[in-house]
């Protein structure tokens, strides 16, 4: 009996632990994550029973409190009121200590009250899931001694730490702290890997973070979310519907600017200046910094880092001494980043009516247009085009 009823070589205990461990991962980022944090999908009654047995079974989470502490992690996020911020905390905690933070704010009622409205509460809840969390996790670990014996309870430790350090720890820490950035959003977020396949797909932590509501994380075409494929293949079979995924922007030429170009533009402000870095922006400080003395340089390099991290969405941001001066001495660039800065003022603007906007993007547009400088021409014609809808 040392290897329990189905004495499995270690081949298949090895088999065992991992397609459990990814069910568990496909169960937080499809269900809890995607489908009820963030409603970017609806799921089949049936497949979302399972998902909350299985999360009962190996994480002893409350979907409510999951929840509601993911998304006061979005409405706060990386302030003070954060759960779990390693810009607060430190690294090394959000990253070791994940799941003791996570336990923390979970007996916060008022963060519960708040944030956890709209997840399941039927009678499996109200009963089982959530005064007995605790009860499922102890369940699997008899069930894994009597099928593997003593390696069974090997397989349960793995089972209990893959979501505290992979979910709680690495994705909640590293995820806001190394990694490459597709967009400068108001976080630090970060992607870890492009392909992204171990973590369900939450690697790509900058992308989710810039479009939170939407059920692909993946952006770019080399980049793979395999969360994506599960919902894909629940599509398929019946048991998902996809309610939002990022809106893509198309320019149609000889659009005049309406509301949709403005919806089109505020919407995906983070795209829209990421291209204008991209064709306008980053060209001409290349061309500079090819002719720019050895003083000039460095002031130049500075600018690029700024374009590559700045958050748009901020409007409290502070520009560093050494960027003011170079832009006094360079008109050109000066031109295009007062532009760039007009262009982020105009979503900055909350307090503005639709027609204010549509006036100082048409205003913009073509103001960008007579400048002179060919690659902001071509610019302010990409965004008089652009629109939500196909041409």
């Amino acid at each position: 009996m040392f290897y329990g009823l189905l004495n499995l070589p270690w081949w298949g205990l090895l088999l065992f632990i991992g397609i459990t461990t990814q069910i568990t991962i496909m169960t937080v980022t499809v269900f809890l994550h995607r489908s009820q944090a963030h409603r970017a999908l609806d799921l089949h009654p049936g497949l979302m029973h399972f998902f909350r047995l299985w999360l009962w079974l190996t994480t002893g989470m409350v979907t409510k409190a999951w929840v509601a502490i993911h998304r006061k992690h979005h409405a706060k996020c990386e302030t003070e009121d954060d759960p779990h911020s390693p810009q607060v905390y430190g690294l090394s905690k959000v990253l070791w200590e994940g799941a003791e933070l996570y336990r923390r704010e979970a007996k916060n009622p008022e963060t519960l009250a708040r944030y956890g409205a709209g997840t399941p509460y039927d009678w499996l809840e109200e009963r089982i899931y959530t005064p007995h969390s605790t009860r499922g996790i102890y369940f699997l670990l008899g069930l894994y001694l009597i099928l593997f014996g003593v390696p069974g309870l090997a397989l349960w430790a793995i089972q209990m730490a893959w979501i505290p350090f992979f979910a709680a720890g690495m994705i909640n820490g590293v995820g806001h702290y190394w990694g490459y950035r597709n967009y400068a959003c108001i976080d630090s977020s970060t992607n870890l890997i492009p392909w992204a396949f171990f973590i369900g797909g939450e690697e790509l932590h900058n992308n989710h973070h810039t479009y939170p509501t939407s059920a692909k994380f993946s952006v770019k075409w080399w980049e793979f979310d395999i969360g994506w494929c599960y919902i894909t293949l629940f599509k398929w079979l019946g048991l998902a519907k996809v309610k939002r995924t990022i809106p893509k922007v198309h320019s149609i030429p000889g659009k005049s600017i309406d509301s949709d170009t403005l919806k089109a533009v505020i919407n995906n402000r983070f795209q829209i200046m990421t291209r204008f870095s991209k064709v306008v922006f980053l060209p001409l400080l290349n061309q500079e910094e090819r002719v720019a003395s050895p003083q000039i340089r460095p002031a130049i390099q500075d600018l690029k880092i700024l374009l590559a991290n700045d958050c748009v969405d901020r409007a409290d941001r502070v520009q560093p001494p050494a960027l003011e001066n170079y832009l006094n001495i360079n008109s050109k660039v000066k031109v295009v980043y007062e532009f760039r800065e007009r262009l982020r003022a105009i979503w900055i603007q909350s307090s503005a009516s639709q027609k204010e906007l549509l006036e100082r993007l048409h205003k913009w547009c073509h103001e960008a247009e007579n400048t002179g400088i060919q690659s902001l021409k071509e610019f302010g014609a990409y965004i008089r085009g652009c629109s939500l809808k196909m041409a």
